[in-house]
């Protein structure tokens, strides 16, 4: 199981994923300096004063983008490792593994990018599709046992 190759095409987009969210963070970090939009009092402090502990709506705007990521990325990884338990064909795997992270990214740049609608649903429709099909293939893996 941990050796075979549907396995490790996951591990590869699952680490991808978390690469990911972790810049969408750093882009966070960013634009609070940049905007002087601190979350907390002693941050405020440390980079000019109270007055910039405050919201901004970019600010806002990435913390959304990382809120969505944790609301699909983590039951992917459910998804995923369950799915490539069940023997799915490898080629197949790849495809839902590959078609997920590119929805998300494109998703996430959507959404920094405050690019103009559905371009944002459009990406968040194309990364369900993978886990919409790794949950239905789990279930009637499983579906003899319930």
């Amino acid at each position: 199981m941990l050796g075979s190759d549907i396995w490790m095409c996951f591990i590869f987009y699952s680490t991808l994923l978390i690469l990911k969210m972790y810049i969408i963070a750093i882009i966070t970090g960013q634009a609070r300096l940049r905007k002087k939009a601190f979350a907390n009092p002693e941050d405020a402090e440390r980079h000019g004063g109270i007055q910039y502990c405050r919201t901004d709506p970019y600010v806002e705007r990435c913390l959304r983008s990382h809120r969505n990521d944790m609301e699909n990325i983590f039951p992917f990884f459910f998804l995923g490792a369950v799915y490539s338990m069940t023997g799915p064909s490898s080629a197949v795997a790849r495809i839902h593994f590959l078609v997920f992270f590119l929805g998300r990214v494109f998703h996430s740049v959507a959404y920094l990018l405050a690019l103009k609608a559905p371009t944002r649903s459009f990406a968040y429709v194309i990364a369900q599709v993978p886990c919409f099909s790794m949950a239905i293939q789990i279930l009637m893996h499983v579906a003899s046992f319930a």
